[in-house]
């Protein structure tokens, strides 16, 4: 997959073995870049990203971006994202969840990127 290499790839695998398992939302919490809430009583704020495993958030990180710039599906999606009014960095996240979740119904489905069957992949998602 344009933008997940070697180190990525190596390190999804060894810090996230329930890869597969588990379905896009447990697995974007995991890894902590799900939206998480902290509202109290009344009070509503943003929801934002926290906790979860720090490792795969850094390598995450740097897919996601070298993924805006090289892989086609992912650089459309950042593009709308910005063009919609995101900040960078939220749209970067959303990133981030978009290859994580590809990546997961990859290794469930046990099939290889291929461009034209995203939409297979995520859309025949266990629940």
């Amino acid at each position: 997959m344009p933008g997940v290499g070697k180190v990525v790839s190596t390190t999804i695998l060894i810090e996230l073995p329930e890869l597969g398992q588990l379905n896009r939302r447990k697995i974007a919490a995991l890894v902590g870049v799900a939206p998480l809430n902290r509202d109290s009583g009344t009070m509503r704020g943003k929801r934002t990203v926290w906790g979860g495993r720090a490792k795969l958030r850094a390598v995450l990180y740097m897919a996601a971006l070298v993924a805006t710039k090289c892989n086609p599906l992912i650089a459309t999606f950042y593009r709308r994202l910005l063009d919609a009014g995101k900040v960078k960095k939220v749209a970067l996240v959303a990133c981030m969840r978009k290859l994580l979740t590809i990546i997961n119904a990859m290794m469930r489905n046990m099939k290889v990127w291929n461009p034209e069957h995203i939409n297979h992949y995520v859309v025949t998602e266990a629940k």
